[in-house]
């Protein structure tokens, strides 16, 4: 059974930084998608940034330059690097994966099939 559970969220100010964790348990896949999505209250979930087996990343535009997705492969570990935080990126974020490389380049929510429940971002200005 596959199990995601993020880790790191919390409250900081604008310019701010905070590191998400999600850890992976019960897959052993050769090919995979993982990924980082969030959402805001009264807004669809949004993908932030994607990073699939054969290392290749991709990022929304809105967090460019701010974000940085990484893996610990042998801990099974997805992060999430944020920085230079700003009030719009407030939102629940959520941890993803989906056993395939096929579709989750396009960075939407119905492509990947696994999700954790979420921890809290919120900055402040």
């Amino acid at each position: 059974q596959v199990q995601l559970v993020e880790s790191g969220g919390g409250s900081v100010q604008s310019g701010g930084s905070l590191r998400l964790s999600c850890a992976a348990s019960g897959y052993s896949w050769s090919r995979y998608c993982m990924g980082w999505f969030r959402q805001a209250p009264g807004k669809e979930r949004e993908g932030v940034a994607v990073i699939i087996s054969d290392g290749r990343l991709r990022y929304a535009d809105s967090v460019k330059g701010r974000f940085t997705i990484s893996q610990d492969n042998p801990k099974n570990t997805l992060f999430l690097q944020m920085d230079s935080l700003a009030p719009e990126d407030t939102g629940m974020y959520y941890c993803a994966a989906v056993p395939s490389t096929l579709s989750c380049w396009s960075l939407r929510s119905t492509d990947f099939r696994y999700w954790g429940q979420g921890t809290q971002v919120t900055v402040s200005s």
